[in-house]
């Protein structure tokens, strides 16, 4: 290939399967993803993971912090700033609950995957430092889902600050992909005092990267990137600073992408509608 694009070689003969009926689509799970930001001295830095290699799933892929919603993530919880039906507007949610599940999960996955807590014990403060071993016994516990968020934020005395995310992109997995997601992408601002770590039981390595060395990275064909991560990084490019990718959030269109796959004379054509550079065409007896 010419790019790092990750592109399974199974894709084609399961989409001829789609299209002849052999297959039926799984239902996408709702899940949440976190562009983190801090600024570097030629401007915003994002925070990436590189997916362990061994993994079934995009294996060796560069990707951000991020996962599923879980089913306690709808209880009620210390909130400060926008209320659960105002991100039910925005995300498109359809209902309070659904959209603070998904902003939830956003919080929740980027502290247990990287470390970093968008929380504080007032409305208008963050904490400092989530480093000790009594943080990372409750960190654990989240990951095994042996403690609610809910429940880690009353017995903290915490809030969660919804105000320091903001909405940028929502993609769903394609139809022919048996594990589907339904992915709301949020982009935060590193909050003073914490720093990241690898935290992920799937992540091999974690880096703080400029958007556009990473997209050139890609362009070569050196770092590997599933089309939302890709798509997502070039639009972070020509932001300035951290805070002006976060301000810039609030224009973005939430119109979820979903990929496209046709036959055309025998030929599989896979497309992503507003995003050109990832369309395929893979002729009759190839897989990829």
């Amino acid at each position: 290939m010419s790019n790092g694009q990750w592109y399974p070689p199974e894709w084609p003969d399961r989409i001829r399967a789609l299209a002849a009926g052999e297959l039926t689509p799984a239902a996408p799970r709702r899940a949440a993803t976190v562009m983190l930001l801090r600024d570097g001295p030629d401007g915003p830095l994002v925070h990436m993971l590189r997916r362990r290699t061994s993994m079934a799933f995009a294996g060796g892929a560069y990707a951000y912090p991020g996962g599923g919603v879980d089913p306690r993530d709808d209880r009620p919880v210390g909130w400060a700033g926008p209320s659960p039906s105002e991100w039910a507007d925005r995300l498109g949610a359809g209902d309070a609950a659904l959209a603070q599940a998904v902003v939830c999960a956003a919080v929740r996955e980027t502290y247990e995957e990287a470390g970093v807590l968008l929380a504080g014990p007032t409305p208008d403060t963050v904490v400092g430092d989530t480093t000790g071993e009594d943080w990372e016994a409750d960190r654990r516990a989240l990951v095994d889902r042996e403690l609610s968020f809910s429940h880690f934020l009353e017995r903290r005395g915490l809030v969660l600050r919804s105000d320091l995310l903001g909405a940028w992109a929502r993609w769903i997995t394609p139809e022919f992909e048996p594990r589907r997601y339904d992915t709301w992408f949020f982009v935060a601002v590193l909050p003073e005092g914490q720093r990241t770590r690898n935290a992920s039981t799937e992540a091999e390595s974690t880096v703080w990267t400029r958007p556009g060395e990473a997209a050139a990275g890609y362009d070569r064909g050196e770092l590997l990137m599933m089309p939302p991560t890709i798509a997502t990084l070039r639009t972070l490019e020509p932001f300035p600073a951290a805070a002006d990718a976060l301000a810039g959030s609030a224009g973005r269109d939430l119109a979820p992408v979903l990929a496209q796959a046709r036959l055309v004379g025998g030929e599989v054509v896979l497309s992503w509608p507003g995003h050109d550079e990832f369309t395929r065409h893979v002729p009759q007896g190839e897989r990829r």
